[in-house]
């Protein structure tokens, strides 16, 4: 597959997660959220985490709007995590937000992202990073409300 071809895949992929989002819907019940707004472009994001009793995260919620990036990262992080155990999401993040800092230096690790890795050009991008990071900011913040 040529360069090209994948670049073609990978911007399907952003759209089709963004028209048709992953854990789009905020829940009655919840025990953590945090609210993310990226103040250069407008985009927001409120995002839920619902983690089981033995800290597995049994789901993210969440409710936003913006670019399709910031809506399409927020789905395919959902989508990503679930199920996890807590400190294997926190670490995700990590390699997510490296990647993203990176400026196209570093290729996401698609076995440790997932289809999240279809955003690693954003990050030569820099004004569109911190819409791409937005919702793995936002669950960053509730999994440490959940902490306290």
């Amino acid at each position: 597959m040529s360069s090209s071809d994948l670049q073609n895949l990978y911007q399907e992929l952003i759209l089709d997660h963004s028209r048709t989002p992953h854990g789009y819907g905020l829940r009655e019940e919840v025990r953590s959220q945090s609210h993310q707004v990226n103040p250069t472009c407008g985009d927001e994001i409120t995002l839920q985490v619902h983690r089981a009793e033995d800290g597995t995260i049994e789901a993210i919620a969440w409710e936003g709007h913006g670019c399709a990036i910031s809506q399409a990262s927020a789905s395919l992080f959902a989508e990503l995590v679930e199920g996890m155990p807590q400190a294997e999401v926190e670490r995700r993040i990590d390699v997510f937000r490296e990647a993203m800092r990176s400026r196209g230096k570093i290729e996401p690790d698609p076995d440790l992202l997932g289809d999240a890795a279809a955003l690693g050009g954003v990050s030569r991008y820099v004004a569109r990073v911190k819409c791409a990071m937005l919702a793995w900011v936002a669950a960053e913040d509730a999994l440490r409300k959940l902490e306290s």
